[in-house]
């Protein structure tokens, strides 16, 4: 704690500010509420204004505390922050990670950030870009805040998985103009409204302000009919545009002006423009119809430069810069406005956001009871390690309502369309045929963003689900996935694992392609192993498959990939087996005795075919051989190779020096996969043998997996060859 004032390291203040005899004596928001009276309320219109000054002048102080950091971009829209905030609508979300510092300012004000030892503007500014503190850009650890942000393009998806799980809470989610063409933000919404026409009460909230981080956003040229018709077509009911330039009496040039700039009069007229039109648009949302709003205002209003010049400040950018200072005093407040507008933003939405945001409390999660697990007997009928899995989804969704499944329409290809039987694809239209209703657990839109989106922001936001993917077109909605794995080590909660289903591997693609074998996403997920939190799972049989979904059921604030073909395939391991290697990494298929011993580490199901067939080879010339099915690739790394000591739900557990040496030690190993070789860095890391690596080169059309295996040198032949090379 501390006894020193919250605007302790502000700088500049007035004596007294116009009107506030007048309109500022009495906070807005009274004490036994939760938000304004009303809009227009000239007391209300008053004390906005002062808050969107209030939060440009904090953005602009705490990032040239460091000289570094983005300001304005956030000032263009400080005057809708305000006016949600006033409203009580703080359940607020943004697409732009430069919006950082503002966001910050916001919880600051309403004091969520005494979370995290921050008490006053000094301690934010020394504690802005700093580790454990405000970081850069937002992420998962700041009190208050509901949503990481960096990337462009993402942040709708949050905002409407907060929808789909809060009915009745509005989720305002702020776009930037020079984000708005990043994938894939206009369909994800209008798939989204078909498929949920209900949950309209996520609202965009345009900021045009004419520039992106470099130069005038794409969009800059339309005409205010142009994007009002842009939104329109793409199914939104209500279009509501407040534009600046209407209220200017300033003779500022050009389509984008700085609201700051008007007489006091002007301003307010603005504020309350703003105000009603926010007021209009969140009630409009909750009331049932699809909404934007969008704030044409000039980039940089109110702090120290204007356009692109505002975005980021450089070095030399310092507190007492003439033009930073200049600013700072023209939006300098009294003390007294200070604590007015602090209370505000207190009392709103009733409390501190880290008190009464949706994400800061864990969803309530229904039992799952027993699962239905099927196991089949070692060496008996092939079976479709995917279908196998499918039948434990179908029982989570029957469980649990709030649980979905995405799927770029790929669901019956995949081998898993008992899903689409048992939980119905989410459409407008029921169709028996084809397993389709309103009422759905199955979300498919064509876009992978928009599947890994959903089923991520559910995950975020604490609710179970599931991505499935081809493994050759999940590249396409990663970006959001490593967004939120990474939020999710740093949470200060625990929240559902997100879960991936990726089928459909480059072996068994070989009469579509290279166009559908890119299994270099494998060395993806091979890098984010160190982060602490991902762990890539590598099932070798449909009894594996079931051990491994049922294993990341049970986890917390992990980011779980499970790679399985969608073929028929032999039963090689018993439940038991998976359990054991899911703790210790992989587990022995095969074992033989002989004058040397050659190990064959093996991540896939598909690539064990000839590593079994070169088994056969080597024994029969009297080399031993030993056969690992390396299903959790993450317990192979050392613990100091992994961070995984700063993570939420920490999993220290990996697999000791004695255990390694019982799975992997020989006279030779090889490291076998169909995919990238990054997966076997951990084995490669730790083995002292003659080693070696057979992984995948590049894709071809062949007429089967065994044809392109032979293209990539995965055979029999060859695996027995270097095997006896290296011993």
């Amino acid at each position: 704690m501390t006894n020193s004032p919250f605007y302790q390291g502000i700088q500049y203040f007035k004596e007294d500010l116009p009107h506030f005899a007048e309109y500022g004596t009495q906070s807005a928001i009274a004490q036994d509420q939760t938000a304004i009276a009303s809009a227009t309320d000239k007391k209300a219109v008053y004390q906005t204004l002062l808050a969107a000054d209030a939060l440009r002048y904090l953005t602009l102080h705490i990032t040239a505390t460091k000289q570094s950091g983005h300001p304005g971009g956030f000032a263009s829209i400080a005057d809708a922050i305000a006016a949600l905030v006033m409203l009580g609508h703080k359940n607020i979300i943004t697409e732009v990670g430069h919006h950082a510092p503002g966001f910050y300012s916001t919880v600051f004000l309403d004091q969520s950030l005494e979370k995290m030892g921050i008490y006053t503007v000094e301690d934010m500014g020394n504690r802005f870009r700093e580790m454990h503190g405000l970081l850069g850009h937002l992420s998962g650890q700041i009190p208050g805040l509901l949503n990481p942000a960096g990337p462009l393009g993402q942040g709708q998806h949050f905002a409407m998985a907060g929808a789909k799980l809060h009915p009745g809470t509005l989720f305002p989610v702020t776009i930037g103009d020079g984000g708005l063409g990043e994938p894939y933000i206009m369909s994800s919404f209008g798939h989204f409204n078909t498929a949920y026409p209900q949950a309209t009460n996520f609202l965009p909230i345009l900021v045009w302000n004419g520039y992106s981080q470099e130069h005038h956003s794409m969009v800059s040229t339309k005409t205010n009919q142009e994007m009002i018709a842009y939104w329109q077509g793409n199914g939104f009911q209500e279009v509501i545009l407040v534009n600046a330039k209407d209220y200017d009496d300033s003779n500022q040039p050009g389509e984008y002006v700085d609201s700051t700039k008007f007489s006091f009069a002007k301003r307010l007229e603005f504020t309350q423009a703003v105000l009603e039109a926010t007021d209009k648009a969140a009630k409009s949302s909750l009331g049932g119809k699809l909404t934007v709003l969008i704030v044409k205002q000039l980039k940089g209003a109110g702090v120290h430069k204007t356009g692109s010049k505002s975005h980021n400040l450089y070095p030399g950018d310092s507190l007492d810069k003439d033009y930073i200072a200049s600013a700072l005093q023209e939006r300098a407040l009294s003390k007294e406005a200070w604590e007015l507008v602090r209370s505000n933003f207190s009392r709103a939405n009733g409390g501190p956001n880290v008190e009464v945001a949706v994400t800061e409390k864990e969803l309530p999660l229904p039992d799952l009871g027993t699962l239905p697990l099927t196991e089949y007997p070692v060496g008996g009928d092939k079976k479709v390690a995917t279908t196998a899995m499918g039948e434990l989804v179908v029982h989570v969704g029957k469980q649990d309502p709030n649980f979905i499944v995405t799927n770029a329409d790929g669901n019956a290809a995949s081998g898993i369309n008992n899903i689409n039987i048992g939980l119905k694809i989410l459409h407008p239209t029921t169709d028996e045929t084809y397993f389709q209703q309103p009422q759905g657990q199955v979300y498919e839109p064509l876009s992978e963003d928009a599947c890994a989106g959903l089923a991520v922001g559910q995950a975020l936001f604490g609710a179970r689900s599931l991505w499935c993917s081809y493994e050759s077109f999940a590249i396409n909605g990663l970006p959001i996935w490593q967004t939120v794995t990474q939020a999710m080590a740093e949470l200060r909660r625990e929240t559902p694992s997100t879960i991936t289903l990726f089928t459909a591997g480059a072996l068994e693609q070989g009469r579509n392609g290279w166009t559908h074998q890119r299994p270099e996403v494998e060395n993806y997920f091979a890098g984010m192993m160190r982060n602490g939190n991902v762990f890539p799972l590598f099932p070798c049989d449909a009894n594996s498959t079931q051990a491994c979904y049922e294993w990341a059921l049970n986890t917390k604030n992990k980011g779980i990939t499970i790679t399985v073909s969608k073929s028929p395939l032999p039963i090689l391991t018993t439940f038991d087996q998976t359990k054991e290697a899911l703790e210790k990494g992989g587990v022995i298929l095969h074992e033989s005795e002989g004058s040397k011993k050659v190990v064959f580490a093996v991540i896939g199901d598909m690539t064990l075919i000839p590593v079994f067939e070169a088994a056969k080879a080597l024994e029969a010339e009297g080399i031993g051989v030993r056969i690992v099915s390396v299903i959790n690739p993450r317990r192979l790394y050392r613990p100091t190779d992994v961070a995984w000591e700063t993570c939420t739900a920490k999993d220290g557990n990996f697999l000791d020096d004695a255990g390694f040496e019982a799975l992997f030690g020989g006279d030779a190993l090889i490291g076998v996969t169909g995919g990238t070789s990054g997966m076997l860095e951990p084995i490669m890391l730790r083995s002292n043998v003659k080693r070696d690596t057979f992984a995948w080169k590049r894709g071809e059309t062949t007429a089967s997996a065994g044809e392109l295996m032979a293209f990539n040198g995965l055979t029999a032949d060859a695996l027995s060859a270097r095997a006896k090379g290296l011993l």
